[in-house]
Protein backbone atom coordinates (compact mmCIF):
# COMPACT_ATOMS: atom_id res chain seq x y z
CA UNK A 1 0.00 0.00 0.00
CA UNK A 2 2.48 2.21 0.69
CA UNK A 3 4.06 1.51 -2.98
CA UNK A 4 1.20 2.38 -4.44
CA UNK A 5 0.41 5.62 -2.67
CA UNK A 6 3.86 6.73 -3.43
CA UNK A 7 2.59 5.94 -7.59
CA UNK A 8 -0.34 7.83 -6.69
CA UNK A 9 1.84 10.86 -5.90
CA UNK A 10 4.54 10.59 -8.39
CA UNK A 11 2.40 12.32 -11.30
CA UNK A 12 3.21 16.07 -12.40
CA UNK A 13 0.32 17.40 -11.11
CA UNK A 14 1.07 16.04 -7.11
CA UNK A 15 4.78 16.96 -7.19
CA UNK A 16 3.45 20.48 -8.25
CA UNK A 17 0.59 20.95 -5.70
CA UNK A 18 2.97 19.64 -2.86
CA UNK A 19 6.25 21.56 -4.20
CA UNK A 20 3.71 24.66 -4.27
CA UNK A 21 2.10 23.55 -0.52
CA UNK A 22 6.12 23.40 0.57
CA UNK A 23 6.67 26.70 -0.59
CA UNK A 24 3.80 28.11 0.89
CA UNK A 25 4.07 26.32 4.73
CA UNK A 26 7.53 27.41 4.74
CA UNK A 27 6.56 31.21 4.08
CA UNK A 28 4.09 31.19 6.47
CA UNK A 29 6.29 29.40 9.53
CA UNK A 30 8.58 31.96 8.33
CA UNK A 31 6.52 35.20 8.82
CA UNK A 32 6.04 35.77 12.56
CA UNK A 33 2.52 35.40 13.58
CA UNK A 34 1.62 32.84 10.81
CA UNK A 35 1.52 29.13 11.03
CA UNK A 36 1.10 25.60 9.68
CA UNK A 37 -2.26 25.45 11.26
CA UNK A 38 -3.04 29.47 10.02
CA UNK A 39 -2.08 27.84 6.03
CA UNK A 40 -4.06 24.54 6.66
CA UNK A 41 -7.29 26.83 8.18
CA UNK A 42 -6.79 29.28 4.89
CA UNK A 43 -6.66 26.53 2.67
CA UNK A 44 -8.64 23.82 3.81
CA UNK A 45 -11.81 25.63 2.04
CA UNK A 46 -9.84 25.04 -1.39
CA UNK A 47 -10.05 20.97 -0.73
CA UNK A 48 -13.21 20.95 -0.90
CA UNK A 49 -13.37 20.44 -4.20
CA UNK A 50 -10.26 18.19 -4.59
CA UNK A 51 -9.83 14.12 -4.70
CA UNK A 52 -8.74 13.01 -1.08
CA UNK A 53 -5.08 12.14 -2.30
CA UNK A 54 -4.83 15.76 -3.79
CA UNK A 55 -6.39 17.39 -0.59
CA UNK A 56 -4.28 15.74 1.57
CA UNK A 57 -1.44 16.01 -0.34
CA UNK A 58 -1.48 19.48 -0.17
CA UNK A 59 -2.29 19.75 3.60
CA UNK A 60 0.53 17.57 4.61
CA UNK A 61 2.74 19.83 2.48
CA UNK A 62 1.23 22.87 4.26
CA UNK A 63 1.72 21.02 7.47
CA UNK A 64 5.52 20.33 7.13
CA UNK A 65 6.39 23.10 5.30
CA UNK A 66 5.28 25.42 8.23
CA UNK A 67 6.46 23.44 10.79
CA UNK A 68 10.47 23.67 9.15
CA UNK A 69 9.73 27.17 8.11
CA UNK A 70 10.02 29.08 11.61
CA UNK A 71 13.70 28.04 11.39
CA UNK A 72 13.83 31.03 8.77
CA UNK A 73 13.18 33.97 11.14
CA UNK A 74 14.52 32.96 13.99
CA UNK A 75 17.89 32.53 12.98
CA UNK A 76 18.51 35.82 11.31
CA UNK A 77 16.43 38.20 13.25
CA UNK A 78 15.54 36.19 16.05
CA UNK A 79 12.12 36.53 15.69
CA UNK A 80 10.76 32.49 15.41
CA UNK A 81 7.91 31.87 12.82
CA UNK A 82 5.85 30.45 15.74
CA UNK A 83 6.39 28.56 19.17
CA UNK A 84 7.62 25.69 17.91
CA UNK A 85 11.02 27.41 16.71
CA UNK A 86 11.58 29.49 20.10
CA UNK A 87 14.67 27.31 21.29
CA UNK A 88 16.04 27.75 17.76
CA UNK A 89 16.84 31.55 18.52
CA UNK A 90 19.00 30.58 21.33
CA UNK A 91 21.64 29.25 18.73
CA UNK A 92 20.86 30.06 15.76
CA UNK A 93 20.95 34.19 15.96
CA UNK A 94 24.05 33.54 18.21
CA UNK A 95 25.31 31.79 14.89
CA UNK A 96 24.34 34.41 12.34
CA UNK A 97 25.56 37.45 14.32
CA UNK A 98 29.25 35.53 14.66
CA UNK A 99 28.79 35.32 10.27
CA UNK A 100 27.82 31.95 9.80
CA UNK A 101 23.92 32.58 8.81
CA UNK A 102 24.26 30.18 6.24
CA UNK A 103 25.80 27.82 8.29
CA UNK A 104 22.82 27.46 10.97
CA UNK A 105 20.64 27.96 8.36
CA UNK A 106 21.81 24.75 6.66
CA UNK A 107 22.45 22.93 10.54
CA UNK A 108 18.67 23.55 10.53
CA UNK A 109 16.97 22.72 7.38
CA UNK A 110 19.25 19.28 7.46
CA UNK A 111 18.23 18.45 11.33
CA UNK A 112 14.82 19.32 10.67
CA UNK A 113 14.64 17.42 7.36
CA UNK A 114 16.16 13.96 9.69
CA UNK A 115 13.70 14.93 12.77
CA UNK A 116 11.01 14.52 9.81
CA UNK A 117 11.99 11.52 8.60
CA UNK A 118 12.72 9.63 11.69
CA UNK A 119 9.17 10.49 13.13
CA UNK A 120 8.17 9.07 10.21
CA UNK A 121 9.40 6.21 10.28
CA UNK A 122 8.27 4.60 13.46
CA UNK A 123 4.85 6.46 13.24
CA UNK A 124 4.63 3.99 10.31
CA UNK A 125 6.07 0.79 12.31
CA UNK A 126 4.44 1.67 15.61
CA UNK A 127 1.43 4.05 15.46
CA UNK A 128 -1.05 1.65 16.71
CA UNK A 129 0.58 0.79 19.73
CA UNK A 130 2.33 4.08 20.67
CA UNK A 131 -1.52 5.11 20.30
CA UNK A 132 -2.53 2.69 22.65
CA UNK A 133 -0.39 4.13 25.21
CA UNK A 134 -1.40 7.81 24.63
CA UNK A 135 -5.21 6.46 25.24
CA UNK A 136 -4.13 5.03 28.94
CA UNK A 137 -2.84 8.37 30.05
CA UNK A 138 -5.24 9.81 31.72
CA UNK A 139 -5.96 13.60 33.43
CA UNK A 140 -3.66 12.57 36.33
CA UNK A 141 -0.86 11.76 34.04
CA UNK A 142 -1.29 14.62 31.59
CA UNK A 143 -0.89 16.78 33.88
CA UNK A 144 2.01 15.46 36.02
CA UNK A 145 3.82 15.09 32.99
CA UNK A 146 3.25 18.70 32.02
CA UNK A 147 4.05 19.93 35.21
CA UNK A 148 7.40 18.04 35.05
CA UNK A 149 8.15 19.57 31.20
CA UNK A 150 7.92 23.04 32.53
CA UNK A 151 9.94 22.25 35.90
CA UNK A 152 12.63 20.86 33.52
CA UNK A 153 12.86 24.09 31.76
CA UNK A 154 12.73 26.73 34.28
CA UNK A 155 14.59 24.87 36.34
CA UNK A 156 17.71 23.03 34.20
CA UNK A 157 17.57 25.45 31.16
CA UNK A 158 17.78 28.85 33.50
CA UNK A 159 20.30 30.93 35.31
CA UNK A 160 18.27 32.20 37.57
CA UNK A 161 15.89 29.75 38.86
CA UNK A 162 13.10 32.26 41.13
CA UNK A 163 13.43 34.53 38.33
CA UNK A 164 12.08 32.27 35.20
CA UNK A 165 10.15 30.31 38.33
CA UNK A 166 8.48 33.67 38.63
CA UNK A 167 8.48 33.95 34.75
CA UNK A 168 6.77 30.52 34.23
CA UNK A 169 3.77 31.05 36.76
CA UNK A 170 3.13 34.35 35.57
CA UNK A 171 2.58 32.82 32.12
CA UNK A 172 -0.07 30.56 33.71
CA UNK A 173 -1.78 32.99 35.82
CA UNK A 174 -2.66 34.77 32.34
CA UNK A 175 -4.40 31.59 31.60
CA UNK A 176 -6.65 32.14 33.89
CA UNK A 177 -7.65 35.17 32.36
CA UNK A 178 -11.33 34.66 30.23
CA UNK A 179 -13.88 31.41 30.62
CA UNK A 180 -12.52 28.73 32.83
CA UNK A 181 -11.66 25.62 30.95
CA UNK A 182 -13.95 23.00 32.39
CA UNK A 183 -17.25 24.60 33.88
CA UNK A 184 -17.10 27.94 32.09
CA UNK A 185 -16.98 30.56 34.84
CA UNK A 186 -15.98 34.21 33.96
CA UNK A 187 -12.79 35.23 35.23
CA UNK A 188 -10.51 38.25 35.90
CA UNK A 189 -12.36 40.08 32.72
CA UNK A 190 -12.83 43.05 34.51
CA UNK A 191 -16.70 43.20 32.32
CA UNK A 192 -14.51 43.48 29.28
CA UNK A 193 -16.24 40.77 26.55
CA UNK A 194 -13.15 40.44 24.44
CA UNK A 195 -11.13 38.55 27.25
CA UNK A 196 -14.27 35.48 27.55
CA UNK A 197 -11.29 33.98 25.17
CA UNK A 198 -8.29 34.68 27.29
CA UNK A 199 -5.13 35.73 26.40
CA UNK A 200 -4.58 35.73 22.44
CA UNK A 201 -1.84 33.56 22.10
CA UNK A 202 -0.72 34.66 18.76
CA UNK A 203 -0.71 38.19 20.13
CA UNK A 204 1.51 36.82 23.39
CA UNK A 205 3.90 34.98 21.29
CA UNK A 206 4.87 37.18 18.58
CA UNK A 207 4.73 40.63 21.06
CA UNK A 208 6.74 38.84 23.31
CA UNK A 209 9.18 37.69 20.74
CA UNK A 210 8.84 39.98 17.94
CA UNK A 211 7.75 43.56 18.81
CA UNK A 212 9.99 43.18 22.25
CA UNK A 213 13.06 42.34 20.42
CA UNK A 214 12.30 45.15 17.67
CA UNK A 215 11.72 47.37 20.46
CA UNK A 216 14.83 46.29 22.23
CA UNK A 217 17.21 46.89 18.94
CA UNK A 218 15.61 50.24 17.42
CA UNK A 219 19.25 52.38 17.49
CA UNK A 220 21.57 50.00 17.67
CA UNK A 221 24.32 49.72 14.62
CA UNK A 222 25.70 46.51 13.26
CA UNK A 223 29.35 47.30 12.04
CA UNK A 224 29.95 47.61 8.73
CA UNK A 225 32.90 44.74 9.29
CA UNK A 226 29.93 42.55 10.07
CA UNK A 227 28.11 42.93 7.74
CA UNK A 228 30.60 42.35 5.19
CA UNK A 229 31.71 39.17 7.06
CA UNK A 230 28.02 38.05 6.23
CA UNK A 231 27.77 38.83 2.87
CA UNK A 232 30.93 37.24 1.86
CA UNK A 233 30.01 33.96 3.83
CA UNK A 234 29.60 30.56 1.72
CA UNK A 235 29.31 27.10 3.12
CA UNK A 236 29.90 23.71 1.24
CA UNK A 237 26.74 21.21 1.33
CA UNK A 238 24.54 22.29 4.45
CA UNK A 239 27.69 23.83 6.30
CA UNK A 240 28.92 21.06 8.54
CA UNK A 241 31.38 17.97 7.73
CA UNK A 242 30.45 14.57 8.25
CA UNK A 243 32.44 14.29 11.69
CA UNK A 244 30.78 17.34 13.41
CA UNK A 245 27.44 15.15 11.80
CA UNK A 246 29.25 11.90 13.87
CA UNK A 247 29.18 14.25 16.93
CA UNK A 248 25.93 15.18 16.76
CA UNK A 249 24.29 11.66 16.64
CA UNK A 250 23.43 10.84 19.84
CA UNK A 251 21.83 14.71 20.25
CA UNK A 252 19.92 13.59 17.37
CA UNK A 253 18.67 10.47 18.41
CA UNK A 254 17.51 12.30 22.09
CA UNK A 255 15.93 14.98 20.75
CA UNK A 256 14.19 12.67 18.10
CA UNK A 257 12.46 10.86 20.93
CA UNK A 258 11.71 13.63 22.89
CA UNK A 259 9.94 15.58 19.65
CA UNK A 260 8.07 11.97 19.15
CA UNK A 261 7.20 11.35 22.50
CA UNK A 262 5.91 14.61 23.44
CA UNK A 263 3.82 15.09 20.08
CA UNK A 264 1.81 12.29 20.87
CA UNK A 265 0.26 12.66 23.77
CA UNK A 266 -2.51 15.68 23.16
CA UNK A 267 -2.33 19.32 23.77
CA UNK A 268 1.75 19.10 23.41
CA UNK A 269 3.52 19.10 20.59
CA UNK A 270 6.37 21.12 19.24
CA UNK A 271 6.17 24.34 20.93
CA UNK A 272 6.92 21.81 24.22
CA UNK A 273 9.22 19.56 22.37
CA UNK A 274 11.70 22.24 20.65
CA UNK A 275 12.70 23.47 24.63
CA UNK A 276 12.74 20.59 26.52
CA UNK A 277 15.02 18.96 23.95
CA UNK A 278 16.90 22.04 24.26
CA UNK A 279 17.55 21.79 28.05
CA UNK A 280 17.60 17.64 28.25
CA UNK A 281 20.42 18.35 25.05
CA UNK A 282 22.25 20.96 27.07
CA UNK A 283 22.44 18.70 30.49
CA UNK A 284 23.45 15.93 28.27
CA UNK A 285 26.45 17.81 26.95
CA UNK A 286 30.11 18.45 27.90
CA UNK A 287 30.46 21.89 27.68
CA UNK A 288 26.69 23.50 28.48
CA UNK A 289 28.07 27.10 29.67
CA UNK A 290 28.37 26.81 25.58
CA UNK A 291 24.91 26.49 24.75
CA UNK A 292 23.54 30.07 23.97
CA UNK A 293 26.43 31.54 22.01
CA UNK A 294 25.78 29.84 18.90
CA UNK A 295 26.56 25.81 19.36
CA UNK A 296 25.47 23.87 16.62
CA UNK A 297 24.18 21.56 19.31
CA UNK A 298 21.34 23.81 20.07
CA UNK A 299 19.67 24.01 16.70
CA UNK A 300 20.11 20.40 16.42
CA UNK A 301 18.27 20.01 19.47
CA UNK A 302 15.44 22.31 18.67
CA UNK A 303 15.08 21.62 14.88
CA UNK A 304 15.18 17.96 15.09
CA UNK A 305 12.72 17.85 17.91
CA UNK A 306 9.90 20.02 16.50
CA UNK A 307 10.01 18.16 12.69
CA UNK A 308 9.69 15.09 14.82
CA UNK A 309 6.59 15.89 16.78
CA UNK A 310 5.08 16.04 13.11
CA UNK A 311 4.94 12.00 13.32
CA UNK A 312 4.47 12.07 17.04
CA UNK A 313 1.04 14.24 16.48
CA UNK A 314 -0.29 12.55 13.50
CA UNK A 315 -0.32 8.89 15.70
CA UNK A 316 -2.81 9.58 17.74
CA UNK A 317 -4.78 11.46 15.10
CA UNK A 318 -4.60 8.51 12.62
CA UNK A 319 -4.99 5.71 15.29
CA UNK A 320 -7.54 7.26 17.67
CA UNK A 321 -8.81 9.76 16.13
CA UNK A 322 -7.60 12.54 18.44
CA UNK A 323 -5.68 15.49 17.43
CA UNK A 324 -1.81 15.81 18.83
CA UNK A 325 -1.95 19.53 18.53
CA UNK A 326 -2.95 22.69 16.08
CA UNK A 327 -2.26 21.22 12.39
CA UNK A 328 -3.53 18.06 13.10
CA UNK A 329 -6.53 19.59 14.52
CA UNK A 330 -7.12 21.06 11.28
CA UNK A 331 -6.40 17.24 9.46
CA UNK A 332 -9.04 15.56 11.52
CA UNK A 333 -11.34 18.30 10.12
CA UNK A 334 -10.27 17.32 6.53
CA UNK A 335 -10.71 14.03 7.28
CA UNK A 336 -15.00 15.00 8.40
CA UNK A 337 -15.20 16.45 5.30
CA UNK A 338 -13.83 14.32 3.00
CA UNK A 339 -16.29 11.90 4.84
CA UNK A 340 -13.76 9.50 6.51
CA UNK A 341 -13.66 8.60 10.22
CA UNK A 342 -10.04 8.80 11.84
CA UNK A 343 -9.67 6.19 14.48
CA UNK A 344 -8.64 2.62 15.46
CA UNK A 345 -10.66 1.40 12.19
CA UNK A 346 -8.55 4.01 9.94
CA UNK A 347 -6.54 1.65 8.75
CA UNK A 348 -8.91 -1.21 7.75
CA UNK A 349 -11.87 1.32 6.17
CA UNK A 350 -9.21 3.65 4.39
CA UNK A 351 -6.15 2.01 4.30
CA UNK A 352 -4.69 3.05 0.65
CA UNK A 353 -5.47 6.47 2.36
CA UNK A 354 -3.33 6.30 5.02
CA UNK A 355 -0.27 4.51 3.57
CA UNK A 356 -0.86 8.00 0.47
CA UNK A 357 -0.73 10.37 3.82
CA UNK A 358 2.50 8.50 4.92
CA UNK A 359 3.84 8.68 0.93
CA UNK A 360 3.10 11.72 0.96
CA UNK A 361 4.74 12.88 4.17
CA UNK A 362 7.82 11.17 2.88
CA UNK A 363 7.78 13.57 -0.50
CA UNK A 364 7.09 16.77 1.11
CA UNK A 365 10.07 15.97 3.69
CA UNK A 366 12.24 15.67 0.55
CA UNK A 367 10.98 18.83 -1.32
CA UNK A 368 11.20 20.41 1.77
CA UNK A 369 15.00 19.75 1.99
CA UNK A 370 15.78 20.64 -1.54
CA UNK A 371 13.49 24.21 -1.04
CA UNK A 372 14.78 25.16 1.63
CA UNK A 373 18.77 23.80 0.97
CA UNK A 374 18.85 25.80 -2.84
CA UNK A 375 17.13 28.54 -0.71
CA UNK A 376 20.01 29.16 2.04
CA UNK A 377 21.94 31.84 -0.46
CA UNK A 378 18.41 33.46 -0.66
CA UNK A 379 17.27 33.45 2.83
CA UNK A 380 20.75 34.58 4.27
CA UNK A 381 20.29 37.93 2.33
CA UNK A 382 17.16 39.01 4.59
CA UNK A 383 19.92 39.46 7.15
CA UNK A 384 21.82 42.42 5.30
CA UNK A 385 18.69 44.30 5.10
CA UNK A 386 18.68 47.14 6.73
CA UNK A 387 16.65 47.57 9.61
CA UNK A 388 14.83 50.69 8.83
CA UNK A 389 13.61 48.93 6.65
CA UNK A 390 13.06 45.17 7.91
CA UNK A 391 11.86 46.04 11.10
CA UNK A 392 8.71 47.94 9.58
CA UNK A 393 7.76 45.73 7.27
CA UNK A 394 8.29 42.49 10.22
CA UNK A 395 6.13 44.75 12.45
CA UNK A 396 3.57 45.00 10.01
CA UNK A 397 3.34 41.45 9.15
CA UNK A 398 2.86 40.74 12.78
CA UNK A 399 -0.02 43.51 13.49
CA UNK A 400 -1.55 41.36 10.05
CA UNK A 401 -1.08 38.27 11.88
CA UNK A 402 -2.51 39.31 15.33
CA UNK A 403 -5.47 40.62 13.43
CA UNK A 404 -6.39 37.98 11.42
CA UNK A 405 -6.84 35.68 14.15
CA UNK A 406 -10.51 37.57 15.69
CA UNK A 407 -10.55 39.87 13.15
CA UNK A 408 -11.10 42.70 16.15
CA UNK A 409 -8.03 45.36 16.68
CA UNK A 410 -8.48 44.20 20.53
CA UNK A 411 -5.61 41.61 19.99
CA UNK A 412 -3.33 44.23 18.19
CA UNK A 413 -3.43 45.97 21.16
CA UNK A 414 -2.28 42.85 23.37
CA UNK A 415 0.97 42.60 20.40
CA UNK A 416 1.77 46.10 21.84
CA UNK A 417 1.08 45.00 25.18
CA UNK A 418 3.13 41.98 25.51
CA UNK A 419 5.65 43.42 23.43
CA UNK A 420 6.10 45.93 26.27
CA UNK A 421 5.97 43.36 28.58
CA UNK A 422 8.98 42.03 27.30
CA UNK A 423 11.01 45.08 27.31
CA UNK A 424 9.87 45.44 30.90
CA UNK A 425 11.08 42.36 32.42
CA UNK A 426 14.09 41.93 30.33
CA UNK A 427 15.69 45.31 32.03
CA UNK A 428 15.04 43.19 35.33
CA UNK A 429 16.36 40.05 33.92
CA UNK A 430 13.04 37.77 34.15
CA UNK A 431 13.16 35.19 30.86
CA UNK A 432 10.60 35.47 28.40
CA UNK A 433 10.53 31.59 27.26
CA UNK A 434 9.14 30.29 30.48
CA UNK A 435 6.72 32.45 30.60
CA UNK A 436 5.47 31.46 27.13
CA UNK A 437 5.82 28.41 27.89
CA UNK A 438 3.67 28.76 31.08
CA UNK A 439 0.76 30.82 28.66
CA UNK A 440 0.60 27.93 26.40
CA UNK A 441 0.84 24.98 28.74
CA UNK A 442 -1.06 26.58 31.41
CA UNK A 443 -4.73 25.87 30.26
CA UNK A 444 -3.62 22.45 29.65
CA UNK A 445 -2.49 22.07 33.13
CA UNK A 446 -5.24 23.72 34.68
CA UNK A 447 -7.71 21.53 32.43
CA UNK A 448 -6.27 18.45 33.32
CA UNK A 449 -5.76 19.00 37.06
CA UNK A 450 -9.69 20.02 37.21
CA UNK A 451 -10.68 17.00 35.09
CA UNK A 452 -8.25 14.47 37.08
CA UNK A 453 -9.76 15.92 40.95
CA UNK A 454 -12.88 15.73 39.36
CA UNK A 455 -12.06 12.29 38.94
CA UNK A 456 -10.87 11.58 42.32
CA UNK A 457 -13.70 13.75 44.17
CA UNK A 458 -11.65 16.82 44.93
CA UNK A 459 -8.49 14.03 46.53
CA UNK A 460 -4.80 14.65 45.46
CA UNK A 461 -4.07 11.08 46.45
CA UNK A 462 -4.16 9.43 43.07
CA UNK A 463 -1.37 11.65 41.78
CA UNK A 464 1.12 10.37 44.06
CA UNK A 465 -0.60 6.66 44.13
CA UNK A 466 -0.55 6.60 40.33
CA UNK A 467 3.49 5.05 39.65
CA UNK A 468 3.64 7.56 36.48
CA UNK A 469 2.51 10.27 37.77
CA UNK A 470 3.95 10.08 41.24
CA UNK A 471 7.32 10.01 38.99
CA UNK A 472 6.78 12.77 36.78
CA UNK A 473 6.07 14.56 39.83
CA UNK A 474 8.83 13.69 41.84
CA UNK A 475 11.60 14.62 38.67
CA UNK A 476 9.94 18.34 38.30
CA UNK A 477 10.52 18.60 42.03
CA UNK A 478 13.74 17.11 41.53
CA UNK A 479 14.71 19.60 38.63
CA UNK A 480 13.50 22.32 40.49
CA UNK A 481 14.86 21.96 43.78
CA UNK A 482 18.37 21.09 42.75
CA UNK A 483 18.48 24.19 40.47
CA UNK A 484 17.88 26.36 43.50
CA UNK A 485 20.10 24.15 45.33
CA UNK A 486 22.71 24.58 42.54
CA UNK A 487 22.14 28.20 42.59
CA UNK A 488 22.75 28.85 45.75
CA UNK A 489 26.02 27.26 46.53
CA UNK A 490 26.87 29.51 43.58
CA UNK A 491 26.24 32.43 45.02
CA UNK A 492 28.09 31.16 48.08
CA UNK A 493 30.82 30.38 46.47
CA UNK A 494 30.87 33.81 44.11
CA UNK A 495 30.19 35.43 48.21
CA UNK A 496 33.65 33.41 49.72
CA UNK A 497 35.56 34.70 46.37
CA UNK A 498 34.58 38.03 46.46
CA UNK A 499 35.32 38.54 50.35
CA UNK A 500 38.74 36.25 49.99
CA UNK A 501 39.32 39.22 46.94
CA UNK A 502 38.39 42.27 49.45
CA UNK A 503 40.63 40.96 51.92
CA UNK A 504 43.46 40.35 49.86
CA UNK A 505 42.99 43.42 48.56
CA UNK A 506 42.73 45.04 52.33
CA UNK A 507 46.11 43.31 52.79
CA UNK A 508 47.79 44.66 50.11
CA UNK A 509 47.18 47.79 50.84
CA UNK A 510 47.93 47.46 54.58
Amino acid sequence: MLLNGFASLLTLEMILLMFGGVIVGIIFGAIPGLSATMAIVLFLPITFNMGTTQAFALLVALYIGGVSGGLISAILINIPGSAMSIATCYDGHPMANQGHAQRALGIGVFFSFLGTVISLAIMMVAAPALASIAVKMSSFEIFSMTFCAIALVTGVGSKDVIKSLASAFFGIAMCLIGMAPVDGAIRYTFGNSKLLGGIPLTSAVVGMFAVTEILKTVGKKISAQKLEQRHREKIKGFGFSFKEFVGQIKNLIISAAVGLGIGFLPGMGGSLANQVAYVTVQKASKYPEKFGTGVMDGIVASETSNNASIGGAMIPLLALGIPGDGPTAMLLSAFTIHGIVAGPLLFKTSGPLVYTVFAAMIVCSLLMLVIEYFGIPVFAKIIDVPRQILFPVVLVICVVAAFSNNKIMFDCWMLLIFGIIGVVIGKFDFPRTPMILGLVLGTNLETNLRRALQLSRGSFAPFFTRPVSCILLLAGIFFIGSAIVRQFIALVKARKAADAADAAEAAKEA
